[in-house]
């Protein structure tokens, strides 16, 4: 970032002053901040919390840069960017979808084929432990990968829309379509990693690098919050995660958090810095701010733009399932209320200790901590 921000400096003249604090603790006082005196701009994901800022005003549209740099996004890119009322409010920088990771040497070894199906999926595990291996590596002691999981049986078998609708409180959770998510989600656990709640995604992610596990469902991100040595990361690949045959198969929605950049609408500056604001937003939009950006994260830029030569092939597939995609949810914790999540978070770990549970019951307790203040 520090980077193109001089870039940017040397491009135009015009300065930036960057103020840097703890993610998790910006999340959580976002609304306060935004609210007051924030600055001009401010890195974010798209999703739930940053419609409802802008549905509050606290967020400045940008559709007039939009229409000159919109061109350069998919339609998905879009629909994320976008508040509910229609306008964009965010020019995006990266991307990290979720998709089942695996090691090519070790499909290779026992000649295994990456499943396009639910029932392939579950034969494809069955026959990983009786080769002695975890079939799917998990790791939910930090809660939402439990919620990704979640995300994507429910994307597969009810759309994308209807994950929407439901994290934004406009679907109950007693419906029978949730109880069918858990329902087929159960039929995983026995082929999944034991213990999860008490192990960290790193060490979840080890399993996978030291060909203790067969697959991997998660965020490329992984890749970068350790230490993964080349020939591993060259080793790496991924697949979507299998139909369900269902109509919303056609979809191929994932999980694909965009983060990217907002104009506040209540910063005593920005009259004054409009125009030199605007001016950085475009920057941010152009492929080669993208392809920096990208180079530095390890992820892939948004971008159709961005020069993809040097991405890794890792890079290469994630970009490839994104273009193959036609919906991208934001992931769980960004597509619904932030406190809510944390209630659902603690709920799917109690799912994944207690399998005898009675799903009525279950699906009755997620609906209470929604609708609890």
């Amino acid at each position: 970032m520090s980077d193109v921000i001089e870039t940017f400096r040397s491009e135009t003249g015009i300065g930036i002053k960057v103020n840097t604090v703890f993610a998790n603790d910006f999340g959580d006082e976002l609304d306060t901040y935004l609210a007051a005196t924030p600055e001009d701009v401010i890195t974010t994901g798209t999703g739930f919390s940053m419609r409802t800022e802008a549905a509050k005003g606290l967020l400045t549209a940008i559709d007039d840069i939009w229409a000159d740099v919109g061109s350069s996004f998919s339609g998905a890119i879009r629909v994320a960017v976008s508040g509910d009322d229609g306008h964009q409010y965010c020019m995006p920088t990266s991307q990290y979808p979720w998709a089942v990771f695996y090691r090519r040497s070790v499909f290779a070894k026992h000649g295994y084929t990456v499943p396009t199906t639910w029932d392939e999926y579950k034969a494809l595990a069955g026959r990983m432990q009786r080769d002695g291996l975890v079939p799917i590596a998990f790791g939910n002691k930090a809660l939402y990968p439990a919620m990704g999981t979640f995300d994507i049986i429910n994307m597969r078998l009810n759309g994308y829309q209807f994950h929407v609708d439901l994290l934004a409180g406009k679907e109950r959770w007693g419906d029978a379509r949730v109880k069918d998510v858990f329902l087929h989600w159960k039929e995983l656990v026995p082929l999944t990693q034991p213990g999860a709640n008490g192990r960290t995604l790193d060490q979840a992610a080890q399993a996978l690098l030291t060909k203790q596990a067969g697959m991997y469902y998660f965020g490329m991100f992984f890749t970068a919050s350790q230490d993964v040595d080349q020939a591993a990361l060259d080793d790496l690949d991924m697949f979507p995660f299998p139909s369900m045959g269902t109509a919303f198969d056609a979809e191929k929605a994932i999980d694909a958090p965009t983060d990217g950049f907002v104009i506040t609408s209540r910063s005593p500056t920005l009259p004054a810095d409009l125009d030199s604001v605007k001016a950085f937003m475009e920057f941010l939009a152009r492929g080669t701010t993208q392809t920096a950006l990208a180079a530095a994260s390890g992820v892939i830029a948004p971008s159709n733009d961005a020069v993809t030569s040097g991405y890794s092939s890792l890079q290469q597939a994630a970009r490839d399932l994104m273009t193959s995609s036609t919906r991208a949810a934001q992931f769980f914790d960004r597509d619904t209320d932030r406190a809510f999540a944390l209630k659902f978070g603690g709920l799917l770990q109690d799912f994944l200790t207690h399998q005898d549970q009675d799903l009525g019951v279950f699906l009755g307790q997620i609906q209470a901590a929604w609708t609890a203040p």
